[in-house]
């Protein structure tokens, strides 16, 4: 067996693995966890604003055939109208995702599992933009309390190969519906916060694969030290409520799980005279199951372009 023949064996059986043995395609969801924390429950002031977040991400898994090593790094640009009118007795707006970034995936693989030294080591890289994702929301106040309950839906319009490992599109239609609420104490300065969500998947027409439905839960408690700076801890748990299924999950009805916790940080300051709001936080992902495990990490900058202010 030639060596260009090994590496291409390798590659579809690893395509295999990599679609079907872990559950959610490809071990990832069109909902980036962790990405809602302090103030998720917040709504801003009536006007237009633009955010720019990054998220890094560096995750592994190992087996008696596999190990496997990915690292993520996207820039999403997100942009938000909020309406200076109500609805539902709310207040409500429209936004968009425009995510890019660079994906890599390192491999070895050993179909066997007998011979310590039979890896065949390959891996995969691509910088390429992303499925755009539309939202609209509508929110509440009462008291202490921020209510918000937003929609979004994946188009899959960005880039996408199914003879790639890494891709930073997923090629499926897919809509996530998520419900907000924050809770802040001016008294005591204590902030929680608490966004559960559900992921409904449709099909990836390339491979024939139906990810599950996705339920993510993330959480956040605060404490504001100042006006301008919060202090506490973040964290998300996921998990699917129905396995993957399709001609292409030849691995079965797999269901996937996993749960992170960190510190979170937020700032509010001035560039001259406009508001800027930026928040920071880290977290380690623990009790993986049928899924990547590693850390994640956010950088997010927000800005009014219009009337309004972040906080």
């Amino acid at each position: 067996m030639t060596a260009i023949t090994i590496r291409n064996y390798a590659i579809a059986v690893f395509c295999t693995l990599a679609f079907d043995a872990s559950a959610a395609e490809n071990r990832k969801s069109i909902y980036l966890l962790g990405v809602r924390a302090s103030m998720a429950g917040y709504t801003p002031p009536p006007g237009f604003y633009g955010s720019s977040f990054t998220f890094l991400y560096s995750g592994r898994e190992s087996s008696d055939t596999l190990k496997l090593k990915a690292n993520a790094a996207l820039e999403v640009l997100s942009f938000l109208w909020v309406a200076d009118a109500t609805f539902l007795g709310g207040t409500f707006g429209l936004g968009l995702y425009a995510p890019m970034g660079y994906q890599r995936v390192a491999a070895g693989l050993n179909p066997s599992g007998i011979r310590p030294g039979a890896w065949t080591l390959f891996s995969n890289d691509t910088k390429a933009i992303g499925d755009p994702l539309p939202l609209a929301f509508i929110a509440w106040q009462s008291g202490q309390f921020h209510y918000k309950l937003s929609g979004m839906v994946n188009v899959p319009i960005g880039d996408f190969s199914k003879t790639r490992i890494a891709n930073i599109g997923f090629n499926r239609w897919a809509g996530d519906i998520t419900g907000s609420v924050t809770w802040i104490d001016p008294a005591s300065k204590i902030e929680i916060s608490l966004s559960p969500g559900v992921t409904f998947n449709g099909d990836n027409p390339a491979t024939k694969y139906r990810t599950g439905t996705e339920l993510h839960v993330e959480a956040a408690v605060m404490y504001h030290v100042s006006a301008s700076f919060s202090a506490g801890l973040a964290g998300y748990h996921y998990q699917q409520l129905t396995g993957d299924n399709g001609v292409g999950a030849v691995q079965g009805s797999l269901k996937g799980q996993v749960s992170a916790v960190g510190p979170n940080m937020t700032y509010n300051f001035q560039i001259g005279q406009r508001p800027v709001y930026a928040s920071a936080r880290w977290m380690r992902e623990f009790n993986a199951k049928n899924r990547l495990q590693g850390d994640v990490g956010y950088l997010t900058l927000t800005v009014p372009l219009g009337a309004g202010a972040p906080r």
